[in-house]
């Protein structure tokens, strides 16, 4: 089994650097957590010199699975393959949320994509129009200016002592908004259920439409969340294909499988259409 082992990353578990992902030849994963760090870099010298593999340009040894983010970042040759459109978008940002820690082991450290389009009300979608893309410069909450001068208002007119002042009362991915994405396929359903009395979420909080989602992070004071990397590969997360009661909507909609914005015709559409090269 040690012969199958492609890469070792040191990951931290409810924020101590006390675990450890393996990956395999076979593309899976297992993530373990440890009593403490010392083990974790006893268990790293244990198992083959793997490093974080061969794919970042970056040395197969012991030493490279115990570096921090930052150093896995500075030493890799990722961003120059980038900038030079050897690797997509999403090559990318799967690497940059693989060399952090994020992870589909742990649902509290979820890997994060950007919403990436504006436009999800037009019958067609014009790629080559600015204005249809997200300034991804700013976080999702400082996009609306109104939103933004809001928060900015509240942090600095804080007056509550007992807690320190913040912008955003939630926070951009969370285990909660990862399973209200993919509350429509298990194992996800029954993670959902689980940690919610055995019920789905009010209809109108649950994940119905495209549209909807993305002018409520637009919107609402309490919603800053980002999307997910499934949003742009697995159409299957968007279809209620188990035929479950997701309630009815105040405005009297079911809520079935997900409303596509109109320009997405069928779901490869919208996968594979949103801005990806």
């Amino acid at each position: 089994m040690f012969s199958e082992i492609r890469a070792v990353f040191s990951r931290r578990y409810l924020l101590q650097n006390t675990a450890l992902e393996v990956f395999m030849a076979n593309r899976t994963s297992v993530m373990f957590n440890f009593p403490d760090q010392a083990t974790v870099k006893k268990v790293v010298y244990s198992l083959p010199r793997v490093g974080v593999g061969t794919s970042y340009g970056l040395p197969q040894a012991r030493r490279i699975s115990l570096a921090t983010p930052r150093q896995l970042y500075k030493s890799s040759n990722m961003t120059q393959r980038w900038q030079r459109r050897e690797i997509s978008n999403f090559e990318y940002l799967m690497f940059l949320n693989t060399i952090a820690g994020r992870t589909y082991n742990d649902l509290n450290q979820y890997p994060v994509f950007p919403w990436v389009l504006t436009n999800y009300e037009s019958e067609e979608l014009d790629l080559t129009l600015p204005g249809n893309f997200r300034d991804l410069s700013k976080p999702i909450g400082a996009l609306n200016p109104k939103r933004a001068v809001f928060y900015a208002e509240r942090y600095e007119t804080w007056e509550d002592d007992q807690s320190p002042p913040y912008h955003y009362n939630t926070h951009y991915s969370t285990a909660t908004s990862t399973l209200s994405w993919l509350v429509r396929i298990e194992p996800f359903t029954t993670f959902f259920l689980n940690a919610n009395d055995g019920k789905f979420d009010h209809p109108d909080r649950t994940f119905s439409s495209v549209a909807r989602s993305w002018r409520t992070s637009q919107r609402d004071t309490s919603d800053v969340k980002e999307l997910i990397p499934e949003f742009y590969y697995l159409p299957e997360m968007f279809v209620n294909s188990n035929g479950y009661n997701l309630g009815v909507r105040e405005d009297e909609v079911v809520v079935n499988d997900v409303d596509l914005p109109p320009w997405a015709k069928n779901l490869k559409t919208l996968c594979g259409s949103t801005g990806w090269p």
